[in-house]
């Protein structure tokens, strides 16, 4: 939790100084002051509003800025893919996801924290330039996982010209790109570990069928065939790895 105790201490740094020298009486207007060095100082009102604003929007960061999207759809497909109906439960599978996707982000966040929010901790910053430099390895980490081919798509939707460095896509174009390119990996992913188990599955009917078993469900038969291979192959240690390797792939 990391990242998301970064953006709160943040943001919390931000009012802190505020709240410390409000007057009792009640919250300042709605203002915005230019400062002397060029930056902006903005009212308490408006700061407490972008507070709660990203508060509520951090599960949906959480699914589009990180590799959680990817984690969650191949071990539902795994799931299918054995046929054990609920088990794992969709609370276990969560879990795993949530605990994976912070162990793969965790680089990133510690850049995040050392980048953004210990210098603005430190007063060397000012808080617009923490949260640019803060959001920059997220940045990175997402058009690392992100074609090309999506970008130039949400590109021509959105009528922009064409990106001629990566740092000049714009933030909300690299988010709907990002989403997609996780989609398209994560169903390549599960196409490959389906394979394995789909070919038990026509074995196991191909012998019943031969056999004359018209009424035995082959799911029924192929199950415990399909946990043996999974079990002798290793196959939680085997998934984890690849999905974390799969976002750090020549990096």
């Amino acid at each position: 939790m990391k990242f998301l105790s970064s953006l709160v201490l943040l943001l919390a740094g931000v009012l802190l100084p505020q709240l410390a020298g409000a007057e009792p009486a009640g919250l300042p207007a709605v203002t915005v002051q230019e400062l002397a060095n060029g930056g902006r100082s903005y009212s308490l009102t408006l700061q407490v509003m972008a507070l709660m604003t990203v508060l509520t929007l951090l599960p949906s960061m959480l699914l589009m800025m990180t590799s959680f999207t990817r984690i969650i759809i191949v071990l539902a497909i795994l799931r299918q893919a054995m046929g054990t109906a609920q088990t794992p439960s969709n609370q276990i599978l969560l879990g795993l996801a949530l605990f994976l996707t912070l162990f793969i982000m965790m680089p990133v966040f510690d850049r995040v924290y050392t980048q953004g929010l210990e210098p603005y901790l430190n007063e060397k910053v000012t808080a617009e330039e923490a949260i640019a430099a803060g959001s920059q390895p997220i940045r990175e980490f997402m058009l690392a996982q992100t074609r090309e081919s999506d970008i130039a798509l949400f590109a021509e939707i959105g009528g922009y010209p064409p990106f001629e460095t990566p740092d000049a896509v714009p933030f909300t174009v690299l988010m709907a790109a990002f989403l997609t390119s996780e989609l398209k990996t994560a169903f390549q992913i599960g196409f490959l570990i389906f394979i394995p188990f789909l070919i038990i599955d026509l074995v196991v009917a191909s012998v019943l069928m031969a056999m004359g078993m018209m009424m035995l469900s082959p799911m029924i038969v192929s199950l415990p065939f399909k946990l043996m291979l999974f079990v002798m192959v290793d196959g939680w240690a085997l998934l984890m790895g690849t999905l974390a390797r799969s976002f750090y792939v020549g990096g």
